[in-house]
């Protein structure tokens, strides 16, 4: 498995602030940078205006079959204006279609306050493999 191949899975991303915070996220992997939604619900906006530093850890462990694969980037973030069109990609990647959403996850696909936080690692991220 690629790295590519494992970010396009329906995973859950953990991403650490200042503070320290910590957050899981869906994300989407997109033109080397990792995408997710925020908005007026969340803190994000203010704590990455402050210190756009983070890191973020995605990660599997399969006790069944001994898989533990994991990417873990250092980087820098930014908030950026909703792109619907990647907003959509990302939800469906964790929800399947659209039209079987439920309603709650459209909502910030039309809130004027929904805007997108870009992360771009400091390097290319790399999968480990730690299967046993």
């Amino acid at each position: 498995m690629d790295v590519n191949e494992f970010l396009a899975r329906p995973l859950v991303a953990r991403v650490a602030t200042v503070g320290p915070s910590v957050r899981p996220v869906w994300f989407i992997w997109e033109e080397g940078a990792f995408w997710w939604l925020t908005g007026a619900y969340s803190r994000l906006e203010r704590v990455i205006a402050e210190d756009p530093r983070m890191a973020l850890v995605v990660d599997t462990c399969e006790p069944a079959t001994g898989e533990v694969f994991s990417v873990t980037c250092r980087g820098s973030a930014e908030t950026v204006a909703l792109d619907r069109a990647r907003a959509v990609r990302k939800l469906s990647k964790y929800l399947g279609p659209v039209e079987l959403w439920p309603a709650r996850f459209s909502k910030p696909l039309e809130d004027p306050a929904s805007k997108m936080v870009r992360f771009v690692p400091d390097h290319p991220p790399r999968l480990q493999d730690r299967s046993w």
